[in-house]
């Protein structure tokens, strides 16, 4: 049990460490990302795949429609609106 006089910080203290988590989670992706869009162009610039734009036109098109709608539950359950998640947030993608 939480003792009633720290209690207040414990609805201060969660949505700052789950912006701190979500804000490591989305630096590490895109720098995934990024390294495999360097990989791609390097492999399609020495002729190891070949890639067109209607190529890859045609599969965005095949899983973006199915991304979409899987994302957008993530934002009905994050508390992106409490100062503290957004601060979270700040410190997960500058440090993380």
């Amino acid at each position: 049990m939480i003792p009633p006089e720290i209690a207040w910080i414990v609805p201060v203290i969660i949505p700052c460490l789950i912006g701190l988590l979500v804000g490591v989670i989305v630096k590490n992706s895109f720098k995934l990302l990024f390294t495999i869009g360097a990989l791609l162009i390097l492999l399609v610039l020495t002729g190891y795949i070949s890639l067109t734009y209607q190529d890859v036109f045609d599969q965005a098109m095949k899983f973006l429609p199915k991304i979409i709608p899987a994302g957008s539950g993530f934002f009905e359950i994050l508390p992106y609106s409490t100062s503290t998640f957004i601060i979270g947030l700040a410190v997960g993608l500058w440090k993380g």
